[in-house]
This record gives C-alpha cells, structure tokens and sequence, in this order.
C-alpha cells in the first residue's frame, strides 16, 4: 500500500489499537473475530474490512456498548489524547443506578472492626437469633 493510500484506508483492527480501545492489536483483532460488530449498520467480523472516515462502529466493550464515529485515522498509536481526536463518541449516556440504602444489620450482628471472628459459641447463638427473626416473618 503506498503513501497516498495510507491516508484514505486502513484496516479496521489497526485503528481500534490506534484508537486504545484495546491494548494490542492482536486483542481487536480477536475481538472482531468473535464478537458482533457493526460498521454502518452491518454486522461484520472481518479485521481486515477496511475503516474509512465518517462511518459509525458499534460493538460491545466490557459490560457496555459503544458507538463510535470515526472522525480520521491516524498513523501512529500515540498518548490517550491524540487517540481521543480518532473518533466521536455515539454512546448513549449510561444510566448509572442510584446506590440502594443498605440494609441494616441486626444489633446482634454488629461487631466492632478489628474484633476478630466469632468463637463457636456467638455463631450458635447468632444462628438461633437470626432463625427465630425469619421465622416470625414466614
């Protein structure tokens, strides 16, 4: 591939690396291979697929989903913010679930940091407290 062709291709593997979304190049290259990545809409698993600036990647990364756009393609893996420049980011806001209250314990269950464990005897009875607490609410 020469000089003035570098510019307007690159394989879709190399700019995910380029890009950091994974450490090494081998990583999205198997990440293509064996998950569902869309490019355009298109669902394809070929690395070798060509990227071109302005389409839009979708795929899975860790518990989310990302869509990305792809803005230029770069010709290095450089620091995090020249990669950040590679792409807009599509995704939708996460909708980060509010911390529930705990549940608070028992008084009999409450021991003091640093206590250590409890010896057979404070077991059992912590047993017996906690089997008569559900069997008044059964």
């Amino acid at each position: 591939m020469g000089a003035d062709m570098q510019g307007t291709l690159l394989r879709l593997d190399k700019w995910l690396w380029y890009a950091r979304f994974f450490k090494t190049r081998s990583a999205a290259t198997k990440a293509i291979l064996f998950s569902r990545f869309r490019l355009d809409g298109m669902v394809m698993n070929k690395p070798h697929r060509q990227a071109l600036c302005g389409q839009v990647l979708s795929f899975i990364q860790g518990d989310r989903i990302r869509v990305v756009k792809i803005m230029a393609l770069g010709s290095r893996r450089g620091p995090a913010s020249e990669a950040s420049l590679l792409y807009e980011d599509l995704t939708p806001l996460r909708v980060v679930p509010q911390k529930t209250s705990r549940v608070k314990q028992p008084k009999f269950e409450d021991r003091s940091k640093g206590s250590g464990r409890p010896t057979k005897l404070q077991r059992r009875t912590t047993d017996r407290l906690k089997a008569r607490m559900n069997d008044k609410e059964d």
